[in-house]
């Protein structure tokens, strides 16, 4: 295997553990608050930390990438969250257990500044490759709720982050061996032209990465880390088990994958605008309908959901793919994710105050005012010629 294909197999084994060891904390904290005598509410607040560090990290995160070595960020990524998720997985008190999920945020945070810019610098088809890593990262999502819920109702609750912990290491030890040294393949960049074209104006562009990035970040992580309570709770007497429940939460998850190997051939044709529109008219009216939907209708429109704002991700990605050098996107991509992270960080408490009073109902019925906002933005999005997407120069 060549070592391109070698590098980028190891950045899809990191999206899939980054966005594991983030949720995995959701779906146990369902069984917890036995072990800490807490509410649902007061225990989902103490990952507030690991969300922050989440966001705040990913720009010194970004700038050693570029500046010193891409290689040993990516090695320290996959054996510090794994010795974090263990270290959480021991916790005695409320307080180790912030610290442990706070470390797990600091970890976390390397993977998309350095893992992303990584997989741009080697892949000869760019909208393809994104949203292959795309899918990998959303099954990491649906295996958070998978693992988690098999792993809790066999082990405890503690196994759950263990394990998965150890793995990581594993994993940052076949890729240390493997993985000697980076060799970036050396792509001429050229800047995207509009549909008639004209030059793209790069502040409308950046403007509204900007403003997507932020509302997409706040529904992202309030949607993820809301869904195995709003499915405990809509779908209470049909799954009794936590296994059972975990496996629907984890199909909801994983229809997101079809999104982003649909956006990433999508991508490598045609302009980003139209994917654009289409995932973000959708957020709103998904949102409602989740704000109150019963049954198994809350597993459809779920799916449905992850479907459209993974789908969203894989488009913001490719923006940064197609409109930024490539000795600059390490960089910009951590702030395209600082962004992001850091307002995902404001659903934690949103939910905390929102959840006890309104009810998951409110809570998505604000997620859905967000939509909107989203969608206005990408009306304003320039048309760019068909594969830009995927302009290698």
């Amino acid at each position: 295997m060549s070592l391109p294909r070698t590098i980028i197999r190891y950045v899809n084994a990191a999206h899939v553990l980054d966005h594991m060891f983030m949720l995995i904390f959701p779906a146990a904290v369902l069984g917890m608050s036995q072990s800490f005598g807490k509410s649902y509410a007061e225990l989902i607040g103490l990952s507030l930390g690991g969300f922050i560090a989440f966001g705040a990290c990913s720009l010194p995160a970004g700038w050693l990438g570029d500046k010193w070595d891409r290689r040993h960020m990516l090695l320290l990524f996959f054996l510090g969250i794994g010795a974090a998720a263990v270290f959480t997985g021991l916790s005695q008190s409320t307080t180790m257990l912030a610290l442990g999920l706070t470390l797990v945020g600091v970890f976390a945070a390397i993977y998309h500044p350095v893992g992303t810019a990584m997989l741009v610098a080697h892949a000869q088809n760019r909208g393809h490759e994104i949203g292959i890593n795309g899918m990998w990262g959303n099954l990491g999502v649906a295996f958070a709720a998978l693992l988690t819920g098999f792993l809790t109702a066999h082990f405890g609750w503690r196994a759950a982050f263990i394990l998965p912990g150890a793995l990581a290491i594993l994993v940052g030890l076949g890729f240390a061996w493997q993985v000697r040294q980076e060799a970036p393949v050396q792509v001429k960049h050229s800047a995207p032209r509009g549909k008639g074209g004209q030059a793209v104006s790069m502040r409308l562009v950046f403007g509204v990465l900007a403003l997507v990035t932020l509302t997409g970040g706040v529904v992202f992580n309030a949607s993820t880390v809301t869904y195995p309570r709003l499915f405990q709770v809509r779908l209470h007497d049909l799954l009794a088990s936590p296994e059972s429940l975990g496996v629907v939460i984890s199909l909801a998850y994983a229809f997101g994958a079809v999104a982003q190997l649909t956006m990433g051939r999508l991508l490598d044709r045609f302009s980003l605008k139209g994917p654009f529109l289409l995932m973000t008219l959708c957020q709103a009216p998904l949102l409602v309908a989740l704000a109150y939907a019963q049954g198994w209708s809350v597993a459809l429109c779920g799916a449905l959901f992850m479907f459209v704002v993974f789908g969203q991700v894989t488009v913001n990605d490719a923006m940064v793919a197609n409109f930024v050098a490539p000795q600059w996107q390490a960089r910009v991509f951590a702030l395209r994710y600082f962004v992001s992270f850091g307002a995902s960080a404001a659903a934690i408490p949103l939910i905390a105050y929102v959840e006890p009073r309104q009810g998951l109902g409110g809570l998505y019925l604000l997620l859905a005012v967000l939509g909107v906002v989203t969608f206005l933005a990408a009306l304003v999005f320039p048309r760019t010629a068909p594969h830009a997407a995927s302009a290698t120069g």
